[in-house]
Parts: structure tokens; sequence; C-alpha cells
């Protein structure tokens, strides 16, 4: 059986566990002995990552020996992460546009949140964003239900001095083995970048033993993700299986009225997300194809049999760098790409190129918008696409991203922060989902780079 058939298998063991825990009431039974398989093999991935990052791209840049070719293929690969995450980001504001999920909620509620939210304005001293003050604000806006760490971080960033140009300093690690100990990837891709630029300028006879030890401890890495990967099935089950029966707890009703409650929005976020999935990859996929006679259905077919395994793992694991392993062994195995191209695009994909999470930002800004009676304008909708584009980027150093994402955008459009609160108790799904669009628009964008450089061997 493929790899990717049993990890089905797991996912769907997890879910029928989730369910049969639920009205057997063993809630607490699978959070203390199945769950921490999951965060396990979470760790496990994640502790591959770190030095596989590391020496793949001082492997991958010394393979190219060239930097002019360097600057070429990184000018390449981030055109295209930038042009996919605009396009994340307006699929996004057109979905919400259309279906308007926060305006599915009763008038009567949505007439209490705007209520909270003009009294928040008022004790804040901020105007209102779209000018106008519909109730005599007499209620506190309602957060009292937000989690401790949720607050805490809120009261970090918006305290903390931050520049429009913070993210450059935090690229650059001051201790590069501190930046290893806390996984900081953004710092560890450019220290390796340098050490692998440095390595190709210096005279071949002073490092003909450093080159071929990056390639093997490289392959050593990708070594161990096979290991680890031969029970990814049962790990992938304990994780749906913690995922999901924490939602539920021991109330089997509890995650149909979360669903219910939160149905439209979800759908929202899960719709946009398969248009651009299934139309905007395979498209960059097959621009680098038709030269050879591929068919936009064939390149379809061959992207999405390829990428199957890691996409599936992206879901499980809900992380691109945990995922990043299997995601750099399925675009060189199956996609055709060469290791010079994926091993140098797909880290910094994985680290910057944050499409799903970009399109998220979007429904969930205009989501909660709505759902406060509020009608943002195609002024403060613009705000959202370029606050959204320098958070993708800006944040990749910072930990609890996709959070300080969603809090920036916020902040950029006058409405309140700590309204996360309300869509926090189904992120952990949707996170699960935007993951997927991930590790998919970094293997697509690895493919074109490819293609353009003569790297891709599936013509042959």
């Amino acid at each position: 059986m493929k790899l990717h058939h049993k990890i089905l298998l797991g996912m769907g063991a997890g879910l029928l566990w989730a369910i049969g825990s639920a009205f057997a009431g063993g809630a607490q039974f699978t959070a203390d002995w199945i769950a921490p398989f999951g965060t396990l093999f979470i760790n496990a991935l994640k502790l591959i990552a770190v030095p596989l990052v590391l020496f793949s791209i001082i492997d991958g840049v010394g393979q190219l020996g060239d930097p002019k070719a360097l600057g070429r293929i990184g000018g390449k690969a981030l055109g295209l992460y930038l042009i996919t995450t605009l396009a994340a980001i307006l699929t996004g504001l057109m979905v919400v546009n259309l279906v308007q999920p926060g305006k599915t909620a009763d008038h009567a509620q949505r007439m209490e949140n705007r209520r909270g939210f003009e009294a928040w304005l008022k004790a804040t001293g901020k105007p209102s964003p779209d000018g106008q003050w519909l109730t005599e604000a007499t209620a506190a806006d309602n957060v009292e239900s937000m989690d401790a760490s949720l607050a805490a971080k809120i009261e970090t960033l918006q305290s903390g001095d931050r520049g429009p140009l913070a993210f450059l300093t935090e690229m650059v690690p001051s201790n590069v083995f501190e930046a290893l100990s806390a996984g900081s990837m953004l710092q560890i891709i450019v220290f390796a970048i340098f050490f692998g630029v440095v390595l190709v300028l210096m005279p071949r006879e002073q490092t003909d033993r450093v080159r071929p030890l990056m390639g093997q401890l490289s392959a050593v890495f990708v070594h161990m993700v096979v290991v680890v990967m031969q029970a990814a099935p049962f790990f992938v089950f304990a994780l749906m299986a913690g995922t999901l029966t924490q939602l539920t707890g021991d109330d089997p009703a509890r995650l149909p009225s979360l669903i219910q409650t939160y149905g439209t929005y979800m759908l929202t976020v899960l719709g946009g997300l398969a248009l651009i999935l299934f139309t905007v990859y395979p498209t960059i996929a097959w621009w680098s194809t038709r030269r050879f006679g591929w068919s936009w259905a064939r390149t379809f077919r061959f992207f999405f049999s390829g990428m199957r395994p890691a996409q599936l793992l992206a879901f499980s694991t809900s992380s691109s760098a945990a995922t990043l392993p299997v995601t750099l062994e399925c675009v060189h195995d199956n996609l055709k790409v060469e290791e010079e191209v994926s091993q140098f695009t797909l880290p910094i994909g994985a680290t910057i190129n944050m499409d799903g999470t970009s399109l998220y930002q979007a429904v969930a800004v205009v989501f909660l918008a709505q759902f406060h009676l509020i009608d943002l304008s195609f002024a403060q909708q613009s705000t959202i696409v370029l606050t959204a584009v320098a958070a993708s980027v800006g944040a990749a150093a910072i930990p609890s991203a996709g959070l300080i994402m969603l809090i920036m955008v916020l902040d950029s459009v006058g409405l309140n922060p700590a309204w996360i609160a309300l869509i926090f108790p189904v992120d952990r799904l949707l996170d699960m989902a935007r993951t997927v669009i991930n590790v998919s628009s970094d293997a697509a964008v690895a493919m074109n780079v490819a293609a353009s450089e003569n790297q891709w061997r599936g013509a042959e």
C-alpha cells in the first residue's frame, strides 16, 4: 500500500476514534495516551527540518557554483511567491464579498456586537472605521472569554516598537547557534545562503572537503525523514484523534453545533482555498510544462499525484516547517525538480510564502467586520491587501506568525485585535487546510523555476 493511502487510513481512523471517544466519555484518555504521539511526530519532523534546511541550502548554493545563477533563481522564486500571495489575498476578498458570511448572523446579535465595538472605540479614543455611530455604546466589547495567552500576545505586539523595516533586522541572527536552537527558520536560511555564497567564492582547493560534507549531511537528514515517515500513519491517527477530541470533549453534540455556528465562515475560507489550489497552482505548473507539449489536465494529474503525500502530511501537522522534509522529497522525486533548485526555493517558500494564511487573513478580517455591522470601503480593503502582503513576509521571524499577522491586519483598518477570540475555536481546522495551500504553492513555484532553468527532469 502506498504511503499516502496509509496516511488517509490514519486520518480516517483518527476521525472515528474522536467520534467514539465523545460517546464513550474517553476525551481524557485520548488527551493523556493518544494525543502525545501526535506532538511527538511534529517535534521529530521539526527536529529534522532545522538542520536539513541549513545543510540543504548550503549544498544547493554550492552546487549552483555561480552567484549570478543564485540571484537569478532567487529573484524568480521571490517574484512568483509575491504573485501567488497577491492572488490568494484577492481571491479571499472576492469570495468573502460575494458570500458575506458575517451578514448571515442574527441582526440583533450584530447590533449587540456593534454596541460593544463602539464602546471599545470610545474607551480607546479611536474613530469609527466606517465614520458612523449606530448605537449608544453602553457595554464593553465582549472579549472576556479570550484566552489569556492570546491577550498577552496582543499586548506584547501593541506595546512593541516595530518599525516598517523591523523584519530586515530580524532576518540576520546575532548568534547563529541561538537561531538554530530557537528554530528561527528565516535567520537560518539567511545564514545558510551567506555560508553557501562564501563557499562558492572561495578557491576550490580550500573547500574541496567542505562541499562534499554538506551534501553528505543533507543526505543523512533526508534519510531520517524516510525513517520517520514509516510510522507516519500511526502518528497521523494520533494527531487527528487528539485534535478532534479536544474540540468535541465528551459531548458528541458539541462539534456539529460548532460547525453550524461557524459553517458559512468556514465554507467561505475553504472555498477560497480550494479555488486557488485547483486553478492557480496547476496553471503555474502547466506554464513550465507547456513547452514540452503537456496539456493542462496532464500537468494537473502529475502535480497532485506527486504532491499527495506532502499535502496529506501538511493537513495533519498544520505546519509547513514540519512538512518541509517530505515536501523536498516529493518535489525532487515525484515532480522531478533538481536539488539545485528545490533545496534553495522550498525552504525559503516554507518561511515567507504563506498563501493559505494570507487568504485566511483577508476572509477573517472582512467576516469580523460584517459580524459587527461594519462595511469596509474599497480603500480599507486595499489596505488589507497591502498589510497582508507585508505581514506574510515580515512576520516570518516572529513567534505565532499567523496570529500576529491577523492582529496586524485587523489593526490596520481600525478594528479590534481582540476579535481573534471569536474565530479561534475553528482556527485549528482551517489551519490544517491552509497549510496544504502553503505547501502546494511552494511546490508549484519550484517546478516553474526549475523548468525555466533547465533543471526539470519531467520532460525526459
